[in-house]
């Protein structure tokens, strides 16, 4: 009976991080909270930019506005985190955001500019925080020890996954009583939290030799990632799972294909998969105290592949929504054994441009997946597209696994 209370408890999530000092513990609140009013701000900017263009076009710019600075400037900001204090790198930059949030509400409240005008403001946010995420991801190394290291990237993915299913429906609410401005104000406000974590932080100067200035210092980044392979590998697996497995742009095809298009299935098809990231989150023992992280990495974009496959055949929407939690579960352990493995391999001098590349995959590979979903379904069906996907991410990750015997052994 003992024995399986502890094993019971350890499929829990690891609150060790949280117990090992308030250092870590103000990062991860200030991080969260700032979090949650992102997202409320960026259902703001999707509501104020349809509501003045009744565009889907414009909209689609948001995205767009949001992803290209972080994919354009990524590589170049994380060479100059790793030639900076990082945590002032990290301060500047959320003071950047909370800045261009404040530019935000004023716009809304009282100027009333243009949507152009208000997607430039994105965009420039967008800009600090591809200087902001390298550095708040070179942290964690420096704060936990390397046993700890998955059980706190956990603690960082739920309190993301948190805010990306409170802060949209706290958006809404502000949005219908008070307006977009107040939105914005919000927004504004919860960068305190994040500043309060930052300034808690301990100097963060890069280990070792600082990294050369300009387009060499880059280069220098993308000649490790090229010659470490295992860092090389989890990055390409998460490539993997996203350009060849993104379901999202597909969900309306398949709802109208096989589910007669009912909204309401539409809705729980994108919460089927926050909801399994959710679950795995607060379940997280199971695989942030195993020490072969790498397998974890392996078997769960395995499991994403595998689970969307079946997805293309679900016979009812029950069963495909179980698909799809099954899918963001595997997702979750992925990506925090993904960002386990690539921390524990990488050089700190090194660290900055590293965790800008996985930056770069992560937002990029999704974009690029959904639009290679829409390109096969259009020649093709919704279930074509999703099977052939799935089937093909099984296959390449299969082939990473066998090609890189240094990923299946790495233990922490």
């Amino acid at each position: 009976m003992l024995s399986e209370l502890v094993v019971l408890v350890h499929a829990f999530l690891d609150l060790t991080p949280m117990r090992s000092g308030s250092v870590y513990r103000r990062l991860w609140f200030g991080r969260a909270v700032s979090g949650l009013g992102g997202q409320m701000t960026r259902v703001a900017v999707l509501f104020q930019v349809w509501e003045a263009t009744g565009s889907a076009v414009w909209t689609g710019a948001v995205g767009m506005a949001q992803a290209l600075p972080l994919i354009v400037f990524g590589l170049f900001a994380g060479a100059m985190v790793d030639r900076r204090d990082r945590r002032l790198v990290y301060l500047a930059a959320i003071s950047g955001q909370a800045v261009c949030s404040v530019m935000l509400a004023v716009q809304a409240l009282f100027l009333h500019l243009p949507v152009i005008t208000v997607l430039a403001i994105v965009a420039v946010q967008g800009c600090f925080s591809a200087a902001g995420a390298p550095a708040a991801r070179t942290f964690l190394p420096r704060l936990l020890p390397p046993e700890q290291l998955a059980a706190g990237l956990a603690l960082t993915r739920i309190g993301f996954q948190g805010a990306m299913l409170v802060g949209p429906a706290l958006g809404g609410v502000v949005l219908g009583v008070w307006g977009v401005g107040v939105c914005y104000v919000v927004d504004a406000v919860t960068f305190c939290a994040a500043l309060f974590g930052g300034f808690g932080l301990p100097a963060m100067r890069p280990e070792g030799a600082v990294s050369r200035p300009g387009l060499r210092g880059v280069f220098d980044g993308l000649a490790f990632l090229v010659r470490e392979p295992v860092v090389r590998a989890v990055l390409v697996t998460d490539l993997a799972a996203t350009v060849l497995a993104m379901p999202v742009s597909l969900f309306p095809l398949v709802n109208a294909e096989r589910f007669g298009g009912d909204p309401r299935t539409f809705g729980l098809f994108l919460s089927a998969i926050a909801v399994g990231g959710v679950v795995a989150s607060v379940l997280s023992g199971t695989f942030t105290r195993r020490a072969r992280q790498g397998v974890v990495v392996l078997v769960g974009a395995t499991a994403w592949g595998g689970a969307l496959t079946v997805f293309a055949f679900a016979p009812s929407p029950w069963a495909g929504f179980g698909c799809l939690a099954v899918a963001g579960a595997a997702d979750t352990a992925s990506v925090v054994a993904r960002s386990t493995v690539v921390q524990l391999n990488t050089p700190d001098v090194l660290l900055g441009r590293v965790a800008a590349a996985e930056q770069i995959v992560s937002q990029g590979g999704p974009e690029a997946g959904n639009l290679r979903g829409g390109l096969v379904a259009a020649a093709t069906t919704g279930t074509v597209a999703l099977a052939s996907g799935g089937v093909a991410c099984v296959a390449i990750v299969m082939l990473i696994g066998l090609a890189t015997p240094g990923l299946r052994r790495f233990r922490v």
